[in-house]
């Protein structure tokens, strides 16, 4: 039987997306702000991606800003979306998280990605060692799990961390991390809000090599898409023109803080570039609410996941709220 969209959880990803004309700051009181009301509206978890070095992006201190969103709302799950963990030691995540947990008890998330989040030269600054690479993963994945696992014969301790068993939620772009997921009995999320090409494969690999684990008895994956919603398509799709120019920096190298809305982007980019924006944003769904929910039943079909996350790059924070109150009613509520 097909699943409905009331059937599942909506949750959020956030980059702490800097705006023109504006400073970091301004980024985490508008983060806050959001996460009070997708929190009031009933959504499922409140995620932050670790980045580095790029301008229009401010959620490189991930747990830190974890800590700001939980210490400042009730309910709602926050966590990493993900924690890149070639940056760090194992010991130093299981720590901080450990810490979070602690603070805000079954509440917190623990996403790992095993991408640095950015480009080759402050990938080597922020090394933990000259040797570090994505090679180790699977095994730095397994570290971490015994760090924050009930105390064993482990000479090193995370203190706190230790017995807080924090849920490990594995990310990926590709089949690779799918597999592992599979593999490992962990959670998975998918990056289709900009890594389109492989999303039905990854599923299919990830709920193929799925075996039980103390953490879970059966797949559960979550599908992060790009969804922007206003009263009307046309007034949607203008501002989808901030995130199309976001995107295009992406494309072109040239990153900037998020741009105003513009109602002609064929005067921003060329041909060429379009097509490669759309192709890589292939999952984002703009429009009225009527246009959005019938393309997101469609792409819930299609994949069959468990729950959505939406990343909304909106330039005007009223604008971005009142898109998340837009599709709020048509999915499930967490209480």
């Amino acid at each position: 039987m097909n699943k409905q969209l009331s059937d599942i959880p909506i949750s959020v990803l956030d980059l702490a997306t800097i705006v023109e004309g504006e400073k970091p700051s301004d980024s985490f009181k508008k983060s806050l702000a959001v996460a009070k009301r997708v929190e009031q509206l009933g959504f499922n978890r409140y995620w932050f991606a670790e980045h580095h070095n790029m301008e229009n992006i401010a959620s490189s201190a991930t747990s830190v800003l974890i800590g700001y969103i939980a210490g400042n709302t009730s309910r709602i799950r926050v966590g990493s979306g993900g924690v890149m963990l070639p940056n760090h030691a194992p010991l130093v995540i299981a720590e901080q998280f450990g810490t979070l947990e602690s603070l805000y008890p079954g509440r917190i998330d623990l996403g790992l990605g095993r991408a640095p989040g950015t480009d080759q030269k402050t990938s080597f600054a922020l090394r933990r060692n000259l040797d570090s690479s994505v090679d180790g993963f699977p095994q730095d994945v397994m570290e971490l799990q015994a760090y924050l696992a009930p105390r064993g014969d482990n000479k090193v301790r995370a203190i706190p961390g230790e017995g807080t068993q924090v849920p490990i939620w594995l990310l990926g772009s590709s089949t690779y991390s799918a597999q592992l997921a599979g593999v490992l009995g962990l959670p998975f999320a998918f990056a289709s809000h900009f890594a389109p090409t492989h999303l039905l494969d990854a599923l299919k690999f990830y709920r193929q090599r799925f075996t039980t684990s103390n953490q879970l008895q059966k797949p559960y994956c979550l599908a992060c898409i790009n969804v922007i919603v206003a009263d009307t398509d046309k007034e949607a799709k203008f501002l989808a023109s901030s995130f199309y120019r976001l995107a295009l920096g992406i494309v072109t190298n040239e990153r900037k803080p998020l741009q105003p809305p513009t109602s002609n982007m064929d005067s921003v980019w060329k041909d060429y570039e379009k097509h490669t924006v759309l192709q890589m944003m292939k999952y984002t769904f703009i429009g009225s609410p009527d246009t959005v929910i019938t393309n997101l039943q469609s792409f819930l079909d299609e994949t069959q996941v468990d729950e959505f996350m939406a990343a909304s790059y909106i330039y005007d924070n009223d604008a971005k709220i009142h898109s998340y109150e837009l599709i709020a009613d048509f999915f499930k509520k967490v209480e």
